[in-house]
C-alpha cells in the first residue's frame, strides 16, 4: 500500500506503509517508508487519481502524468487542456476522466492514453466531478453555477441544474443512492431517485474535502486543523477529531478487515492515517504519520491487489466498468456539446525511473501558451532515464 500526495512545490511524494510486524499483531500500529520523491510537473499540483495500476496528477501546468506504479516509472503525459487540471477521476480499469479551468470534461481511454471525448462541459471553470459507482453517470460542478449530470455511455449532458452558488465539490455515495453538492461551508444532500435535497449540513469553515466512510456517514475536512464526521440522515455532528496542526487539505477512504482507515493531508506536511471505529461517534485513533516538509495538496492511496490479497487486507472495490457494447457507443460521435476527437498520437515508449529517499522540492514556472500544443498527445521520452 502507497500513499501518494502532491504539493505546492511541484513535487510527488510516495510512503509505502503496511501493519507493524513488530507490533504481535497489534492493528493500531502502522510503519511508513518512504518510496519516492519525485519532481512531477512545472508547477504546483492540483489533483490526483488512482487506480490498481496507475497514478495520474494534474497541475497548474495544464498537464497530466502518468506513473507505473508496479514498475516505479513514469509513463508518460497527457496534453490536452488549457488551464489548470482541476480533477481526475479513474472508473474501472479502462477510462480516466479529467476537468479543467478550460471548462472541458475529458475521456481517456487508459489501455492507448487517448482521449475519446473532448465535452465543452461548463461556461466556466470545471471546478469538481464524481464517477456514479456503475461508471455509467457522472456529475460535475462549474464556476457556472451549474449542476451536470453525463451520461457516460453515450457521452453528452443528461441534466442540468442552476445553483444559486458556486459548488467545488460534488460526490457520489458509496450506493450511488445519494449525492452531495458542497458550496463554501454548506453540503447540500441529494436523493437520486428525487434529484431533489434532502438536507443540508453545515461546517464550521469552508468545506475543502469530503469523504464517504459508509453510506450514511460523511467525513468533513475545512479551512482549519479539525475533521468532523456526519450523520447524511439526521445531519447531526456525530464526531470530530482534530486531525492536523494546519488547515486539511484532501482526505481518502478505504476499508480493511475489521474497520474503515481514512487518510488525510494537510499544509502542515503531514500525511497521517486514522483507524475509525464501527462506532462514528467515537473519535478514530492514529495508525501512522509521516511528514514531507511540504505544503500538501492532494491525496491518493495506491493499494496492490495481488500484494494485499496475500497479506489479508481489501483493496477498495472499483466502480463497475461499461460493456463493450457501451464503450462502442461512447466512441460514437454524439450531437450537441459532444465532440469526437480525431485520432491521438500513438504512446511512444519512455520509462523513466521515480526517484526514491529525499530530495529537496524544486520550483518552476509553467510552460507559456505559445510552447503549447492545441491537439490531445502523449509525450514520451524514448531513454530511460533516472531522476
Amino acid at each position: 500500500m502507497e500513499l501518494v500526495a502532491g504539493s505546492y512545490e511541484q513535487v510527488l511524494f510516495g510512503f509505502t506503509v503496511h501493519p507493524d510486524r513488530k507490533a504481535n499483531g497489534d492493528p493500531e500500529k502502522w510503519t511508513s517508508v518512504a518510496d519516492f520523491t519525485h519532481h512531477a510537473h512545472t508547477a504546483s499540483l492540483s489533483a490526483v487519481a488512482v487506480n490498481n495500476r496507475f497514478v495520474v496528477t494534474g497541475s497548474k501546468d495544464e498537464t497530466i502524468h502518468i506513473y507505473d506504479m508496479k514498475k516505479k516509472t513514469e509513463h508518460g503525459a497527457l496534453v490536452h487542456h488549457n488551464g489548470t487540471i482541476t480533477c481526475l477521476k479513474f472508473y474501472g480499469s479502462r477510462h480516466l476522466i479529467s476537468g479543467a479551468e478550460d471548462g472541458l470534461i475529458c475521456v481517456w481511454d487508459t489501455k492507448k492514453w487517448e482521449c475519446l471525448k473532448s465535452i465543452r462541459a461548463h461556461k466556466g471553470h470545471v471546478t469538481f466531478l464524481s464517477i456514479h459507482p456503475s461508471g455509467k453517470l457522472a456529475l460535475s460542478v462549474g464556476t457556472d453555477k451549474t449542476l451536470r449530470t453525463w451520461n457516460l455511455v453515450e457521452g453528452r449532458s443528461a441534466f442540468i441544474k442552476n445553483i444559486k452558488q458556486s459548488a467545488h465539490i460534488v460526490e457520489w455515495s458509496p450506493s450511488g443512492e445519494k449525492y452531495v453538492v458542497v458550496i463554501l461551508n454548506k453540503i447540500d444532500v441529494y436523493q437520486l431517485h428525487t434529484a431533489a435535497v434532502s438536507g443540508t449540513i453545515t461546517n464550521e469553515k469552508r468545506v475543502s474535502s469530503i469523504a464517504f466512510l459508509s453510506d450514511s456517514v460523511l467525513a468533513v475536512a475545512g479551512d482549519e486543523e479539525v475533521v468532523r464526521c456526519f450523520d447524511c440522515e439526521s445531519l447531526a455532528c456525530l464526531c470530530e477529531f482534530k486531525a492536523h496542526e494546519n488547515r486539511v487539505k484532501d482526505m481518502f477512504s478505504f476499508e480493511i478487515p475489521d474497520h474503515h482507515v481514512l487518510v488525510t493531508a494537510s499544509s502542515d506536511g503531514f500525511i497521517k492515517m486514522w483507524k475509525l471505529k464501527h462506532d462514528k461517534s467515537v473519535p478514530p485513533s492514529l495508525l501512522c504519520a509521516v511528514s514531507t516538509q511540504a505544503r500538501l495538496t492532494c491525496l491518493g492511496v495506491w493499494i496492490d491487489r495481488a500484494a494485499n490479497t496475500k497479506a489479508g487486507l481489501c483493496p477498495p472495490a472499483e466502480p463497475s466498468p461499461v460493456s463493450e457494447e457501451e464503450q462502442t457507443r461512447t466512441s460514437q460521435k454524439e450531437p450537441g456539446d459532444v465532440g469526437q476527437e480525431g485520432a491521438a498520437s500513438k504512446p511512444k515508449s519512455q520509462k523513466r525511473a521515480l526517484a526514491g529517499g529525499s530530495a529537496k522540492p524544486a520550483t518552476g514556472s509553467s510552460p507559456g501558451p505559445e510552447k503549447r500544443k492545441t491537439g490531445e498527445m502523449l509525450e514520451k521520452k524514448r531513454k530511460k532515464k533516472k531522476i
